[in-house]
């Protein structure tokens, strides 16, 4: 992604966070925003700035998440939830035709949902659509579905100021900071009376967007307090992956024994694939109507942990759950470099918190790096 020079466009209270919310409405946008449901951070369709967690916090762990109630009046004092963007560009199950028997049409079902305005996109939630970007938009096989729909959208993005245990996006070369691959970028400071804003823009539709907004102007003192809140993130954030060629890490450790030992606790249940931002498989089902008169085709999502997805002639060639994480976690880390340029992985740490039983690649990246040490000692020892 091409990084953008800063452009601060000034400043938003807090309170009038609702005049940047009717702008978007009047615009004609779906305003699509982080929410607290279900005991969880998430996204949802919003139309009001009350919509949003303010006040909530969260506890992320392998394997567990939890609200806490800060008692503040911060909107985005939390880090990435459950759900990503990913669901709205690319969702987990759409129709793609109507077939009629009795007069032999097969009707294309076209997209007609208004356009998409994602609010309090992470930088590692930018890092991911960009990468989406790449796999659906970035070869001569467009899919012209998520290509209708990325256009259309507008993207504010929030620069996070409290990463989870879970987060690793410093590692990934992804965050905290949103540096690119937004419209218009906010950053929260301040608490009660002095509690506003800063607002950047990235592009000439952002800019566009806060024109209408009553802005008041930033000072280097502003700027200073932004930078002040990236630093404070990224200092939350210790070293987690190990200091190595990890594509290539990977590639040698095909053959390793650990892949067994993560198997013995991989529950195969595809959490970490559904809860990853930049997972693109997907499959086609048709389904008829009982008298078989209409048939209807669907996309939906895929997983490379289930055993039809790698059915081919007849039977699985991934049979065991050593091979299916093993096809994950190389093809995330590793071949993704050689198929699209870039890592598959943005740090956001959500296939740690949402697995059920709380496998973390950080760890099992440093156990391969540590088995790769070991046997280089080893053999350095009996050369």
């Amino acid at each position: 992604m091409e990084l953008r020079p800063r452009s601060f466009a000034g400043q938003l209270k807090a309170d009038q966070l609702n005049s940047l919310i009717d702008a978007l409405l009047d615009q004609g946008y779906r305003v699509i925003a982080p929410v607290k449901r279900d005991a969880a951070i998430t996204l949802a369709e919003i139309r009001t700035s009350e919509s949003l967690p303010q006040g909530w916090g969260d506890e992320q762990q392998p394997g567990s998440f939890r609200l806490t109630d800060r008692g503040d009046t911060e909107y985005f004092g939390f880090a990435v939830g459950a759900g990503s963007f990913k669901q709205y560009l690319f969702p987990s199950r759409r129709k793609l035709l109507d077939i009629d028997r009795h007069d032999m049409s097969m009707t294309k079902v076209e997209d007609t949902e208004k356009p998409l305005a994602f609010l309090g996109a992470r930088a590692c939630d930018l890092d991911a659509i960009a990468i989406q970007d790449r796999v659906f938009m970035g070869s001569d096989f467009v899919d012209p579905f998520y290509a209708k729909r990325r256009n259309e959208c507008i993207i504010i993005a929030v620069n996070c100021h409290r990463p989870s245990s879970t987060c690793f996006c410093t590692d990934a070369g992804k965050g905290p900071e949103c540096r690119s691959g937004f419209d218009v970028a906010l950053t929260e400071v301040g608490v009660d009376d002095d509690h506003r804003f800063l607002v950047e823009t990235g592009s000439e539709k952002g800019t566009a967007l806060v024109n209408n907004l009553d802005l008041e102007a930033t000072t280097e003192a502003d700027d200073a307090a932004r930078q002040e809140i990236i630093d404070r993130a990224v200092a939350a954030m210790q070293p987690a992956l190990p200091d190595t060629d990890i594509p290539a890490l990977l590639k040698a450790a095909t053959e390793s024994p650990r892949w067994e030992s993560i198997a013995e606790r991989c529950l195969n249940c595809a959490n970490c694939t559904l809860s990853c931002p930049t997972c693109f498989c997907s499959g086609i089902e048709d389904v008829t109507d009982l008298d078989g008169t209409h048939a209807e085709r669907w996309q939906t999502w895929s997983s490379c942990f289930t055993m039809d997805h790698s059915y081919i002639h007849g039977g699985s060639i991934r049979r065991i759950g050593a091979s299916r994480y093993r096809q994950w976690l190389t093809h995330k880390m590793s071949f993704w470099v050689d198929q699209f340029g870039m890592s598959g992985c943005t740090g956001c740490g959500r296939c740690v918190t949402w697995c059920p039983v709380g496998i973390d690649i950080r760890e099992e990246l440093r156990g391969f790096a540590g088995d790769a040490l070991e046997a280089t000692t080893n053999e350095e020892a009996t050369a």
